[in-house]
Order: C-alpha cells, then structure tokens, then sequence
C-alpha cells in the first residue's frame, strides 16, 4: 500500500525506518510545512517523493496517510486526509475534542474509508502475551489493577517540548494515553473515572538543542491522579506526572482473582511480563507468545503495517479509530473530573480488538 507522511519532526524517524523496512508498505512521498525537515527524512530513508501536505494530499498515487503532525493539527490534517478519499494513520490523540474525533469516524465511515491511531504498542509481543494470558484465564477474573507513569519530563531530551504541555498533551494525554490504550485493550471499555490533576512546576527548561536553556510557561496539569472503572467493574488506579522521578513502583498491574499480572512498559513493544499466580505464591517471568517485536525496541509503524492488512482483508483495523476515540473519551473525562471535582461518566464505548495472531512477521529491524 502506497503511503505519504504528513509531518516529519522526532517521532517520524521510527515509524519511517521500520515502515520502509515493511513488505505490505511503499512510502511514496515526505511532506511538512517546514520543507527542509521533509527533504532531510525522505533523504535519510530513501523516500522518493517530497512535497507539500496540499500536494501529497492530492497525489492519487498516496492511498494512505501517516499523520505525524503535533497534537494540535491532527484533527485537521486527518479531516482533510479523509475528505481527500485517503485512509488515515494518525499519532496519538486522534483529535484534542471529543465532537472532533467523533466527526472523523463519521467522515471516514461515510466514505468508506478506515482510520487508525496510535499507540499500536498495543499490537506489540509484550502487550499481546498480557492480552492472552488474561483471555486463558491465567490471574482468574481480572478485578482491578495500578498504573503508573512517572517521568522527570520530555524537555530533557525533546528539542522543541513545549507542545507537550500544553492541552491535548501533557502527561496524560501524550503518555497516559499509552497504558489507558493498554487497559482497554485488555480489560474493554471504561465506564466512568474520578480524578484530581495539578501542576507541579509552572516553567520548565529546554534542556537540548538550539533552544536549550529557554524558560516556557506550562500550560496544562503535570500530575494526574485517577480511577477508572471498567464496563466489567474492575477498578484500576491511573497516574501520570511530569515532574516526578525516582520513585519505585510497577508500570501497570492487573489485580485477578487467582494473581498478579505485571504488563511490561506500555510504551514499548516487547517484555518482561510477569504473574504471580496465588496458587504459586511468587513471581516468575512468562516467555513471550509472539516473536514478531523481537528485534525491534521502538516499532512505530507496526500500526500501519496492521492498517493495510485490515484495509485489504475488509475488517477493522486493530489499533482503530473507534478505540482511540473511546480512549480519547476516557481522558477528557479525566480532565474534565480533575478540574470540576466530581465523577463523569464516559460516554463512548467500543469492543475489545481481536488478538494478534501468532504467526505474525517480524514487525521492523532494532532501532
């Protein structure tokens, strides 16, 4: 499947190695307001094409766009994606509004078309081990569970982090949405939350590249602290700051009535995963189901690769747009809690993905 990339800033790097590396996708063309930064990743990837977003938009050689843009275009380059008759690849979140996300799966669902949005660390071997093991019913009936995200912040690697914390981004939105995408994956859908959200430093300091050393205000709550409840009442504890670092505790754990899951970081492809099943009474690593992220630490792209198999063989989409709308449901939920005070009930809901299968091809090369 022929595909354009619209956006060509950090995270176009992986999903550009490990797309080209892909059998079922041929990047056709690099577009991005800043023409440079195109000419520069289409260069490094051997990407034949550069172009505008305009003119990669109307090239009837792109079946299928990958929109990398920041959190604040996605919605309007994923519209326009879509109303040019593409199918649509789009980073996290799908849109910043809830009416936006749900105005995209009308359009693409009016036109025939199919919509996916990352994370599709989802689709990776580690999450989908932990997605098994709960299927066969390895902990029991799954109860509850704890998540945790707890980062110093971006702007000590990220070369131009303000965007990250600002609405639509922040903690939870820019990697919350890693381990919500995860729970949904694994539990199904939510059903309502309670949090409680405050920032924790008003500025921050760029700490790398030409900026390094500006002061930027922070616009947008750096610790959230919540609790979902799942439409199949397990209750989960979900937290996500910016500004907290050395702390000891797991990634996510799911609590079942016969043990203990411990799913691998879900924001990465591969392990460990752990259980301590209570008829064992200690922990013990679980060997992987799945081989196909073996080689490949940061897989970005497994989500489009996934898109174009669904595209062709006429089914949903996995990582779809449908689920990142319910995900992005749940965090506006959180939000809107944290800054009211009071429980909200979700309004969307969605069906847990079918597994991967398990002779999946290898889904990029280590990088």
């Amino acid at each position: 499947m022929r595909v354009g990339v619209i956006g060509c800033g950090t995270v176009s790097e992986p999903y550009l190695r490990n797309m080209t590396e892909s059998p079922v996708l041929d990047v056709v063309a690099c577009s991005d307001l800043d023409m440079e930064r195109a000419r520069a990743r289409a260069a490094q990837f051997g990407v034949p094409g550069v172009c505008r977003p305009a003119e990669l938009l109307a090239d009837p050689d792109v079946e299928l766009v990958v929109n990398l843009t920041v959190p604040q275009a996605h919605y309007e380059v994923n519209l326009a994606a879509l109303e040019a008759g593409k199918h649509v690849w789009s980073e996290k979140p799908l849109a910043i509004e809830r009416s936006q996300a749900s105005s995209l799966l009308q359009v693409a669902s009016d036109r025939g078309l199919q919509l996916g949005c990352a994370p599709d660390t989802v689709l990776g071997a580690g999450l989908q081990t932990c997605r098994r093991l709960i299927d066969e019913g390895a902990i029991g009936q799954p109860l509850a569970g704890a998540a945790f995200f707890l980062y110093a912040g971006p702007e000590e690697w990220h070369p131009d982090p303000v965007f990250l914390y600002q609405p639509g981004a922040g903690p939870l939105f820019d990697v919350g949405v890693y381990y919500i995408s995860a729970l949904v994956n694994l539990l199904g859908p939510v059903e309502s939350v309670t949090a409680f959200g405050r920032v924790l430093f008003p500025t921050r300091v760029i700490g790398s590249g030409p900026r390094a050393g500006e002061v930027f205000d922070v616009g947008t709550d750096t610790y959230v602290t919540s609790i979902l409840r799942f439409e199949n009442e397990a209750l989960v504890n979900v937290v996500a700051s910016f500004g907290v670092w050395g702390a000891d505790v797991p990634k996510l754990q799911v609590f079942g009535s016969g043990g203990v899951l411990e799913v691998p970081d879900p924001n990465t492809f591969g392990g460990p995963v752990r259980i301590n099943r209570h008829e064992e009474g200690d922990w013990r690593e679980v060997p992987l189901a799945y081989e196909h992220t073996a080689n490949c630490r940061n897989c970005r792209g497994l989500g489009v690769a996934e898109l174009a198999g669904a595209i062709c063989d006429g089914r949903p989409p996995r990582a779809s747009g449908t689920i990142a709308n319910h995900v992005l449901d749940v965090m506006q939920s959180i939000a809107e809690s944290a800054s009211i005070g009071r429980h909200v009930e979700v309004a969307s809901t969605c069906e847990r993905p079918a597994p991967m299968p398990l002779d999946m091809a290898p889904a990029g090369r280590e990088g």
